[in-house]
């Protein structure tokens, strides 16, 4: 095996990757995956001893992380951020978009239909997933436009591509992430330099504390008839770890994809391919 072959395509040595929803456990599992790939991490999220947590998770194994607290609903607090990512990294070349979820709210089923959804936690949602994926792509891919290079990676979803019962908030935005995506890639490689690529990533089904609920009885443990349909849909069988969306980050992040923007790739065990017969 050729090492130094590997590390053109792939490493990320001298790179700073910002990541919000840093503390997450989708998130956490990307950002020590960047770092161990050499990236230097800015970890950005709502409860700073989540993101704490994790960067010194990944100092204490030998790599660089800061912590930052931020709001990524507030366009004030991301600038913030940015500014102290700058002064303590000196650049920002790596953009990974984590925040997200849904909210009981914005979601039908256990006695709440359509017709009584919340309009505010329905906002709420669109927001969190949609505009707290904006700001921060106006915030530091303003910085990448000023540089002329740079990554913005999206977080999509298996709603992007079909819309998922009892979510249709989170559906809608993931949705509006996916076609964001496409428009914000040809529009930073048109209008400020081709070396800024922008693609978004859609995790197949994991179990995690946002849909614990919806796919196992909390008090068995066993699937739900949700659950059940769900592992009859993906063709591996199983339900995916966190761990397993590392290398297609890496990838899409790294020098090996300079060619590649403007997609949204399925890490889903299969379950986009499969039609149910």
């Amino acid at each position: 095996m050729d090492a130094d072959y590997l590390s053109e395509l792939f490493g990320l040595q001298g790179k700073v990757a910002v990541i919000t929803g840093g503390g997450g456990v989708l998130c956490s599992e990307m950002a020590r995956g960047l770092a161990r790939a050499g990236a230097r991490i800015a970890l950005l999220g709502l409860h700073e001893a989540n993101v704490r947590k994790v960067a010194d998770e990944i100092r204490a194994q030998g790599g660089e992380a800061i912590a930052l607290e931020c709001d990524v609903l507030d366009k004030a607090q991301v600038e913030a951020a940015a500014q102290q990512v700058l002064a303590d990294f000196g650049q920002a070349d790596i953009l990974i978009n984590g925040a997200g979820g849904t909210k009981p709210g914005a979601i039908t089923g256990g006695g709440l239909t359509f017709f009584d959804l919340s309009e505010e936690a329905f906002r709420s949602v669109l927001d969190l997933n949609f505009i707290g994926s904006l700001l921060p792509c106006q915030v530091f891919g303003k910085r990448m436009a000023e540089q002329k290079e740079g990554v913005i990676l999206n977080i999509a979803s298996m709603s992007s591509f079909r819309p998922l019962t009892r979510v249709p908030a989170y559906s809608a935005a993931k949705a509006a992430i996916a076609n964001f995506t496409q428009w914000l890639a040809t529009h930073m490689a048109q209008e400020y330099s081709p070396h800024i690529r922008v693609n978004a990533i859609a995790p197949g089904f994991l179990l995690a504390e946002q849909n614990r609920r919806l796919l196992t009885d909390p008090e068995s443990g066993a699937l739900t008839e949700r659950g059940q349909k769900i592992i009859q849909h993906t063709p591996l069988g199983r339900f995916l770890t966190p761990d397993e969306l590392v290398s297609t980050v890496i990838w899409l992040v790294s020098p090996g994809a300079r060619a590649v923007s403007g997609i949204t790739v399925a890490v889903d065990g299969g379950f986009t391919a499969y039609c149910g017969v």
